[in-house]
Parts: structure tokens; C-alpha cells; sequence
């Protein structure tokens, strides 16, 4: 039996922006697109001779990484994003893949997810916490690369027994679930922690349990203190908010970067 196109791993363009990624993010980045998908496409854009993107030609090879050489030619214009994005449309336009991982925390790509998505293709975008809110959330899901560091090690690898130091605060993360919850509006109050956990990425893509310190979606919402949670088998995790609990108001405060204060914005 032949594979149909919905069956296999979902093919996946990398484009990284030199001059606005770390090398230092390798590892995870590709660790992380893994779970996406098979990174068919691997390119890095940048002048490789200055310090800047200097750090990503040692780690070309580790990854597969194709480099993009680019001279700046004029001062003032930055030819890496202009050949990037005229690459991202013409691998768009081959119809091979699936999604697109872009790599910066530049706004200036918001335009081109934007493009990307309206073409009916996944856009997953990797920057800092410093990414500007239009590029965020022009992408399905943004992952900050700050958790993507090594010295934010997994537990389970045996590499830090400790919980990752927050990059946010929980009580933003908080506010955040408890609006969702509220939307969902199942018959019982209990809902699926799968389908909690996609609705909340539908409204703030760049929600992630390692930005409040914890590495699973589950202890996040246990360390609430907020929600009820029940398990059984076949069943897998069920939530809901806990009774005889005061409802937190909707609006939010705090950083204007945080994923909570971006969707209730969009609110």
C-alpha cells in the first residue's frame, strides 16, 4: 500500500536567520523540530564572516545545515532576509512541503508567515522573548528559543534534577488557562487536556509550560492549584476549574510581552 500524503511525517522547511539566532540554540532547535517533523529543508542565511553568524559554520555539519553566504553589498540592507525570503517562496511554490520553521525574532517576517499560512501551510516560528507580537503571531506556534538553551536542561536526561528557572511569571500563565477553560464550555465543566492544550495555543502561539518553568502542560496546570485533574485509563487527562474557587478577573497585567497580555489584546 502506497503512503498518502496525510500519512507521512509532515515535511518541514528550516530557514534560520543568522544574524538573528544564537548557534547556541542548535541542539534544541532541531530537537524540538523533530517533534514537528522531518526537517527536509536546513539552511542558515548570514555573513559568515563576521562574529556574529561566524559561531553557526562549527555546527553546520552536526546538523546538516546548508549555509547561505551573503555579502552585504549595500550598508543598510540586509540581503540575508531578502534571500531567505525569496527562498521561502519559491520552496512554497514547489508544493513539497508541509510547514515552515523560520528561525528569527525579526519582525520583518511577519509578512512572509502570513504569506506562508494563507497558502493553507503550517508556520512555526523560533525566536526570543524580545520577538516583536505581529511575528509571533502571524506563526500557528511560536516557540521562545530561551527554553530551547542547554542550560535549561529536560529532567528526564538526567542533566538537572531541578525545575527550569521561569522565564514568566504563573500568574499570567494562570489567567491565561482560566479564560480557556470558560471558553470550552463543556456540558460537566471537565474538558480533555489534549484539546485544553489547543485551544489555548489557537489563542496565544506563543504559549509553552517551559516558559513558567515546567516542562509538561499537566504540571503546570496542577501547580495552579486552580483546576481539578482526573485520570483513567483510555481516557487519558481530564481538567476543570476547581469549585469554590474565586474566578480571577480576565484582564491581565504584566510584562507586555507575555503570552497572556497578547491574548487579551486579541480579546
Amino acid at each position: 500500500m502506497s503512503m498518502t500524503r496525510s500519512d507521512r511525517t509532515p515535511r518541514l522547511a528550516v530557514l534560520i536567520d543568522a544574524d538573528n539566532a544564537s548557534p547556541k540554540i542548535a541542539d534544541g532547535l532541531f530537537e524540538e523540530i523533530a517533534k514537528i517533523g522531518e526537517a527536509s529543508v536546513r539552511r542558515v542565511y548570514g555573513d559568515f564572516s563576521t562574529s556574529r553568524s561566524k559561531g553557526w559554520v562549527d555546527i553546520l555539519a552536526r546538523h546538516a545545515i546548508v549555509p547561505q553566504q551573503q555579502f552585504p553589498y549595500t550598508i543598510g540592507k540586509n540581503a540575508s532576509d531578502i534571500t531567505l525570503v525569496i527562498d521561502a517562496m519559491d520552496l512554497l511554490h514547489s508544493g513539497r512541503f508541509e510547514g515552515f520553521c523560520l528561525v528569527s525574532s525579526d519582525s520583518d517576517f511577519t509578512r512572509l508567515a502570513s504569506r506562508i499560512r494563507e497558502q493553507g501551510i503550517d508556520v512555526y516560528g523560533f525566536g526570543e522573548q524580545k520577538t516583536p507580537e505581529s511575528f509571533r503571531q502571524a506563526c500557528r506556534r511560536f516557540i521562545y528559543t530561551e527554553n530551547l538553551l542547554p542550560d535549561r536542561a529536560d529532567p528526564e536526561r538526567g542533566t538537572d534534577s531541578r525545575r527550569a528557572k521561569p522565564l514568566a511569571g504563573q500568574e499570567e500563565a494562570t489567567r491565561l488557562m482560566l479564560r480557556v477553560i470558560a471558553q470550552m464550555d463543556t456540558e460537566d465543566g471537565w474538558a480533555n487536556l489534549g484539546s485544553f492544550g489547543k485551544q489555548i495555543l489557537n489563542l496565544a502561539p506563543d504559549f509553552d509550560p517551559r516558559t513558567y518553568g515546567f516542562k509538561k502542560l499537566s504540571d503546570l496546570v496542577r501547580a495552579t492549584q486552580e483546576f481539578e485533574v482526573r485520570e483513567g485509563e483510555g481516557r487519558g487527562i481530564d481538567i476543570r476549574e476547581a469549585p469554590n474557587k474565586p474566578r480571577r478577573r480576565s484582564t491581565t497585567r504584566g510584562s507586555r510581552r507575555s503570552p497572556a497580555k497578547t491574548v487579551a489584546k486579541s480579546g
